[in-house]
C-alpha cells in the first residue's frame, strides 16, 4: 500500500483567560476541522470506516510541554491519530481578570495543521 495525503487543514486557537496551552491547542485543531466534509474518504479513497484514516496533527503553541495531548486528540472524531507539538504560536499581553482564574496577563495563541492520509 501507498500512503497518500487527502487533505491538509489549518486552524488557529486562542486561550484568552486561564493561560492553558491545551485549550489553545484544542481550539486550533477544532478550528481546522470545523467546516469540512471528507466524502473523498469513501468516494475516492474507498475506505469503509472513517477510523481507517490516518490523521496527523501538528500544533505550534507556547509552552508545548504543558499540553495534555489526549485532550487535543479527543477533538478529532475519527482516525488513527498522532500529535506533534512544537514551541511556537504567540503570547500576547491581555488583561488578567481574577474572577476568570487568570494566572497572569498572557493570552496564548496556537496554530494547527491537520493532515489526513489514506493508504491506497
Amino acid at each position: 500500500m501507498t500512503r497518500k495525503r487527502l487533505v491538509i487543514e489549518m486552524g488557529m486557537g486562542v486561550d484568552q483567560h486561564g493561560q492553558e496551552p491545551t485549550v489553545a491547542a484544542a481550539r486550533a485543531v477544532r478550528n481546522a476541522i470545523a467546516h469540512n466534509a471528507l466524502p473523498g474518504v469513501w468516494e475516492v479513497a474507498g475506505l469503509s470506516d472513517p477510523n481507517q484514516m490516518i490523521v496527523e496533527v501538528k500544533v505550534a503553541v507556547p509552552y508545548p510541554e504543558q499540553v495534555r495531548q489526549e485532550e487535543v486528540l479527543a477533538v478529532l472524531p475519527f482516525g488513527q491519530k498522532t500529535l506533534t507539538l512544537e514551541a511556537g504560536g504567540m503570547v500576547v499581553e491581555g488583561r488578567a481578570i481574577a474572577s476568570l482564574n487568570d494566572k497572569n496577563d498572557e493570552m496564548l495563541i496556537a496554530v494547527a495543521a491537520v493532515t489526513v492520509w489514506v493508504d491506497t
